[in-house]
């Protein structure tokens, strides 16, 4: 077999054994629902207006998608509806989101990851 092809083998088998072992350190994120519960929130974290989007006086709502992990703290964010990507909003709701705490979700019996969206509400005084 020649070296270029031994090479080729030999990568594409270690790329498939680096696959399976991150699949395995990543548990299975769950939707509320047929059994899963939502998880419940312990510690909220107001996000902070930008001094840039209190002097443009915006309002409103960023919509976030989290994961909440088994024990408890966010894992990944994502902003499914952007109220502000100028002024910094949405990465105040997405540091924000990063500092909640919640009890676990759980699915027969066991704490479970599980995929929420949460509304982060900017309203001037």
């Amino acid at each position: 077999m020649p070296f270029m092809h031994r090479v080729l083998l030999v990568g594409c088998a270690l790329a498939s054994t680096v696959a399976v072992v991150l699949a395995q350190d990543r548990p299975e994120v769950f939707v509320p629902g047929n059994g899963v519960s939502l998880p419940v929130v312990v510690t909220s974290v107001k996000p902070e207006y930008t001094e840039d989007a209190k002097r443009a006086r915006i309002e409103g709502i960023v919509l976030l998608d989290s994961v909440v992990r088994q024990d408890g703290t966010v894992g990944e964010v994502s902003v499914v509806r952007s109220l502000d990507s100028t002024f910094g909003l949405d990465r105040q709701a997405t540091d924000a989101m990063k500092g909640w705490r919640f009890k676990p979700g759980m699915k027969d019996g066991k704490p479970v990851a599980v995929r929420v969206q949460i509304e982060m509400t900017f309203t001037l005084k």
